[in-house]
């Protein structure tokens, strides 16, 4: 797949100044930029980094490493953008937060949501730990504006 010149992350920064050089094997240095850089490797099939910035924690890491990764290399859906609403520094038990709204198609139909994700630091870098999800759909206003605070309120 040809990279493309703006970076799919929305950051407005070319793909080459932004994201490239985590998915080359960089740490990003907070958790906002792993959001940015994990949702430019789903829009560029980058499977590899993706496994690598998981948590040894998360779920995906029990299952078949060349399955995760065909999944989301064969993933029919078109990343459109990304909008970092809110985020949260790091707890007394070591997590940071960062809500976000991922506008996502998958054959025309709308498959956007907003996610509050949780972020461990391993001693090498930012991984992604978990995170809940709702369709962006299911939102006043399809999530634009929404809070940490307000998204916990249901």
């Amino acid at each position: 797949m040809p990279k493309p010149q703006l970076c799919p992350c929305t950051s407005g920064l070319s793909y080459r100044a932004c994201c490239a050089p985590f998915h080359a094997g960089g740490e990003p240095p907070d958790p906002r930029t792993l959001v940015r850089s994990r949702y430019a490797a789903f829009a560029l099939k980058e499977a590899a980094y993706l496994v690598r910035t998981l948590d040894a924690a998360h779920p995906d890491r029990a299952l078949d490493a060349t399955l995760y990764t065909r999944a989301i290399k064969d993933g029919q859906l078109r990343y459109m953008g990304l909008t970092l609403l809110d985020a949260e520094d790091v707890d007394e038990v070591g997590v940071a937060r960062v809500l976000f709204l991922a506008k996502i198609f998958e054959r025309g139909r709308d498959r956007s949501f907003v996610e509050l994700s949780d972020f461990r630091h391993d001693g090498t870098g930012w991984r992604y730990l978990a995170g809940i999800n709702v369709a962006a759909r299911e939102l006043p206003a399809g999530g634009a504006g929404l809070t940490i605070a307000r998204f916990r309120q249901g």
